[in-house]
């Protein structure tokens, strides 16, 4: 299996780069329920459009060839863009110091709307509190009116865009189309302009309001501070804490980045219940730091089971039995823990599944040491 380091001696083509920026631009535009379905919608349509270039005798050379300058065939909101990649951010080199925030001064009222606006958006999900609270400060207001254009297809990218209140339009213009074609509309919540900031490319669509309405703003500059170097640090971070987890080290290189990628934070204060027995199961977790105790209560008994740190993890034994929850967990003290929800579980820890099939076994025994025959224990899990 290739590793990072065998990889970075690899560029990575124009053409793939088009053709991935393409299948992003229109997932996000068209915010489909099924991303497997869609991937699956949109390739085999680009597979077909290809085909039929070939067969109207366009040359197959600007298909299929290895030079720079070749075009992808064009997708169902293809844009023509310039050098979208060439000046694309790359945290690791961004020296610029902790210290230098942005911050626009709010009201209690305005920042209580604010994080109401935000506290949805998948952008935001993998910020801790304190990196949320630079994300309250950094963002402005901006009112629009009808018909006011928010962003053109076109333009350079100034500013990332959250929905407070209001109805927007996107229009994508392809290279065919002779007026830009509505593809989305935005109702009260929502966020775009990402894009353009992420990999300083023109605009990939032109965003219009419908109705009056109110935006909350970041500017590229700290878009890319707070976010981009944020979810940097993130994986820098959870790649540590996975090499930390001896489960862990049967997934290869690229899977453990995917899974530092997938985790999100969450803190827990003394005494508070983690998880609590008998619950549905929704994802399992990772300690980055304090203690969790682990109990179980059967019959009206109560009994500590296991005590996890740092390193370990707790919740698992649901999402591998496809059951309630068979443990609550406590927090000892303050807790760091690193999130991983269930479709993640499933679809990253695969190589893992043996060796947590193994610790059922080994907590099923403890259980029967504790409260007796395994029959007295069946409810609990």
């Amino acid at each position: 299996m290739m590793n990072r380091g065998s990889m970075d001696k690899f560029s990575i083509p124009n053409q793939l780069r088009e053709v991935l920026l393409d299948f992003t631009i229109n997932y996000l535009l068209e915010q489909p329920p099924d991303l497997l379905q869609f991937g699956v919608d949109f390739f085999t349509k680009l597979r077909d459009s290809r085909t039929q270039i070939k067969i109207d005798g366009s040359p197959e050379e600007s298909l299929v060839s290895g030079d720079e300058e070749a075009e992808p065939p064009v997708s169902r909101f293809a844009i023509r863009r310039k050098s979208v990649f060439a000046e694309t951010y790359n945290p690791e080199e961004d020296d610029e110091e902790e210290g230098e925030r942005t911050v626009f001064p709010k009201s209690d009222e305005q920042r209580q709307r604010l994080a109401d606006s935000v506290k949805n958006i998948l952008l935001f999900r993998a910020l801790d509190p304190e990196q949320m609270q630079d994300v309250l400060d950094a963002m402005f207001e901006r009112r629009v009116q009808p018909e006011e254009y928010v962003i053109k297809q076109g333009d350079d990218g100034d500013n990332f865009y959250v929905i407070e209140s209001g109805t927007y339009l996107t229009f994508v213009k392809m290279e065919t189309d002779t007026e830009p074609r509505q593809v989305y509309k935005y109702e009260g919540s929502g966020s775009f302009g990402e894009l353009a900031l992420m990999y300083n490319m023109p605009r990939a669509a032109t965003i219009q309001a419908a109705t009056e309405g109110s935006l909350w703003a970041m500017d590229r500059q700290t878009f890319r501070r707070i976010l981009l170097k944020s979810a940097f640090r993130k994986r820098k971070m959870y790649e540590s804490l996975i090499e930390s987890v001896p489960m862990l080290k049967a997934l290869e290189p690229y899977e453990r980045m995917n899974l530092s990628d997938a985790l999100v934070p969450r803190s827990f204060g003394p005494g508070e219940v983690i998880i609590r027995q008998g619950d549905a199961a929704d994802g399992m977790y990772f300690v980055e730091s304090g203690d969790v105790i682990i109990k179980v209560s059967e019959g009206g008994n109560e009994a500590e089971v296991n005590r996890v740190q740092k390193g370990g993890y707790f919740g698992e034994l649901a999402l591998v039995t496809h059951r309630p929850r068979a443990a609550t967990a406590v927090a000892v003290d303050c807790v760091k823990l690193a999130f991983l929800d269930v479709e993640a579980f499933e679809r990253l820890l695969g190589p893992c599944m043996q060796i947590m099939k193994r610790n059922i076994e080994d907590y099923e025994s403890q259980l029967v040491r504790i409260f007796g025959s395994k029959a007295d224990i069946s409810d609990v899990r």
